[in-house]
């Protein structure tokens, strides 16, 4: 993504939210559908959380690319509930290890609805998240500890050059006339110096890391403050109004079923 798009993408009245905000809206949110296996609450939260992707800042393009694994695991997922489920009520297909029942349907449906209602906010809350926001966050309002949070960070930001090693090693066995036979051993050959290299380069980080004195465990100094204020709060609000509502319904419609009593 471009720094124009990422300046577009910014602009969302969500997208500037504090992340702590926005993973603590997603825990609200899928915590309680956690719960219960009804169709009923994790649609309804679905419905609810479809607010919250209009005000994301994210184009409708973007959207589609960004949840597409959340789609396709949604129908996979509840076709192999629809095969495999619990038996209950009138059976409609019995053969071999197949046996699709009003039950398993029944199930299928509900777990369709929660792999959406769970996933989609989680993905789209998070395409904004910066890293290093989210890592200020984490420490300065969360309290964990730096150590941790900050080599976690920098785990984080080493990750793109993963792509650019295997790359300049695919060209390195190819210079070398080594990449055109015994593809498979070329495979663990190769994964096997991606991770010499990242261990090394991950020694020389942490190494670096003590010397600048991000692993002192006196009281730390921050280049930027991560502020948590009224829209934070208010974001959170919403995410506990809409576990809140999607929980009444199921209940007031008899459809709750909590997981532990299925």
């Amino acid at each position: 993504m471009s720094l124009l798009d990422a300046r577009r993408v910014r602009r969302g009245p969500i997208a500037g939210i504090n992340p702590v905000a926005k993973l603590g809206a997603a825990f609200l949110i899928s915590a309680p559908l956690i719960l219960t296996i009804d169709w009923v609450s994790a649609a309804t939260a679905l419905a609810l959380e479809s607010v919250l992707f209009v005000f994301a800042g994210l184009t409708w393009r973007e959207f589609w690319l960004r949840t597409s694994p959340v789609w396709i695991a949604a129908p996979i997922t509840a076709v192999t509930i629809a095969l495999y489920g619990t038996t209950t009520g009138q059976i409609y297909v019995d053969w071999f290890v197949l046996r699709i029942s009003d039950g398993s349907l029944e199930l299928a449906l509900a777990t369709f609805f929660r792999v959406l209602a769970i996933g989609l906010p989680a993905v789209v809350l998070f395409v904004t998240v910066d890293p290093t926001d989210l890592a200020d966050g984490l420490s300065q309002i969360v309290r964990l500890p730096s150590r941790f949070v900050l080599g976690a960070l920098a785990g984080m930001r080493l990750i793109g050059l993963l792509t650019d090693d295997w790359r300049a090693l695919s060209l390195a066995r190819r210079a070398r006339g080594v990449a055109d036979a015994g593809r498979v051993r070329r495979l663990f050959g190769m994964a096997f110096a991606l991770l010499v290299l990242s261990i090394r380069r991950a020694s020389k980080l942490a190494t670096a890391m003590e010397a600048r004195g991000f692993g002192g465990h006196g009281v730390r100094t921050w280049a930027r403050e991560s502020r948590f204020g009224g829209r934070e709060w208010m974001l959170l609000a919403v995410g506990a109004a809409i576990s809140a509502v999607a929980i009444t319904v199921s209940v007031v419609t008899g459809s709750w079923t909590f997981i532990l009593g299925r």
